[in-house]
């Protein structure tokens, strides 16, 4: 299957499960919400163009605020952690690891130890800024990262299983790169 497919499929399954099962999934705790649509944008391949990267990003937030009728809220995150993943990517892989033999970050990419770093590190991002933005106030700072830890938990929680489920790889294995 093409990367083009595949993503196109990624996109409209993970607004699917967002919309439809985890939103309307009642309050675990006053802190706890279901997250994963993000995971989208953290699975892209390595190659697209950043400009690109964060225009899937802003739709994709876009698409899923239309649904939950929150405008801007999470397009916002989304295009934040798609300026950020280049980045993070950079800091996280050395310059002659096997980044480019794989066409996506995964497990099998990035190796287990890294790739944890980079879906923890960039899933606090994005719940550390959706929760201000939806706040917009740092009142109780202790309560503000209560619920950011809480949500980040429990999208690590929902990440995992959904990486067992898929058996994700990363893709198959690229023997030239160019």
């Amino acid at each position: 299957m093409s990367s083009l497919i595949k993503n196109i499929i990624r996109f409209f399954v993970f607004i699917i499960i967002q919309v439809f099962i985890l939103n309307r999934v009642p309050p675990l705790h006053q802190f706890i919400v279901p997250y994963l649509y993000f995971v989208f944008i953290l699975w892209l391949p390595y190659s697209i163009n950043r400009v690109l990267l964060l225009l899937i990003a802003f739709v994709f937030g876009l698409t899923l605020d239309y649904f939950t009728g929150t405008l801007g809220l999470h397009a916002a995150p989304c295009v934040l952690i798609a300026y950020l993943r280049p980045f993070i990517l950079n800091l996280i892989i050395s310059q002659d690891s096997n980044e480019h033999s794989y066409p996506e970050p995964s497990r099998k990419s990035l190796g287990f130890n890294l790739y944890a770093i980079y879906i923890a590190l960039l899933t606090f991002i994005h719940h550390f800024y959706l929760v201000v933005i939806e706040w917009l106030q740092f009142g109780d700072f202790l309560y503000l990262l209560g619920k950011v830890m809480a949500t980040t938990a429990m999208s690590l929680l929902l990440i995992a299983i959904t990486e067992a489920i898929l058996l994700r790889t990363g893709g198959e294995h690229k023997t030239n790169v160019g």
